[in-house]
């Protein structure tokens, strides 16, 4: 094939080149790919913070409901599940506390409930928590 006299002055640089260039891809796709997870896992759990903060606010909405309509703190449930397609699998836990207060300057003094609301989605280390705090009157 090539005369001896050309194989003198090859050196074979080509084959130590292309491993090189392998390897520099290869660590290129893995450090994508691990790019790509983190992301992933860091959408996830923003959706199931974003979900969290919807099931708190539903269920603060529901104790303001049972707080003003309803027999006071004692109408307001320890908790609430949620079986919609949005929150399914989320549940909200409600605390309720009332004062009496002169607000107005009125002669009947005035009741003002403080009722907490906690929302929680997911199980073990994928769970998202999120609390809301309200007061009415």
């Amino acid at each position: 094939m090539c005369p001896d006299r050309f194989r003198k002055h090859q050196r074979g640089a080509g084959l130590p080149i292309a491993i090189f260039v392998i390897t520099a891809l290869a660590l290129i796709v893995a450090g994508m790919a691990q790019q790509q997870q983190s992301t992933g896992l860091a959408v996830s759990q923003q959706i199931l913070s974003q979900r969290a903060f919807y099931a708190a606010e539903s269920g603060a909405q529901a104790a303001v409901t049972e707080a003003l309509y309803g027999s006071g703190c004692s109408s307001v449930p320890g908790s609430l599940s949620f079986s919609q397609a949005g929150l399914k699998g989320c549940s909200a836990g409600l605390s309720c506390s009332a004062v009496q207060a002169d607000i107005s300057g009125s002669p009947a003094p005035e009741t003002i409930y403080t009722l907490v609301s906690t929302g929680q989605c997911g199980v073990g280390s994928e769970q998202a928590e999120r609390s809301i705090e309200v007061r009415v009157r």
